[in-house]
């Protein structure tokens, strides 16, 4: 991936953004990652996946509801905090 400093990208912001359309750029300040800039189509895809995953989870918590399988709502959270239904 690619790096600009913080005062590179406000400097050539509109270089910044040509580039972030074919891959991602890292911001850095004082010599640490502080953003990645991405283009449009990229984060779309990446709202499409969370969408995707999140429907996943939820088709799994309705089979096992309907099998009578039920779970402390706090519990569930905190597995799907932990990426337990990842693979789903």
């Amino acid at each position: 991936m690619k790096t600009m400093t913080a005062n590179e990208a406000k400097t050539h912001f509109g270089e910044l953004i040509m580039k972030v359309q074919g891959t991602p750029i890292t911001i850095t300040k004082n010599n640490k990652p502080v953003a990645v800039v991405i283009s449009m189509e990229e984060y779309e895809m990446i709202e499409e996946m969370k969408l995707a995953t999140l429907k996943a989870r939820l088709e799994v918590s309705l089979r096992q509801e309907q099998a009578g399988e039920l779970h402390d709502g706090d519990a569930v959270f905190s597995d799907i905090r932990a990426g337990k239904f990842d693979q789903c």
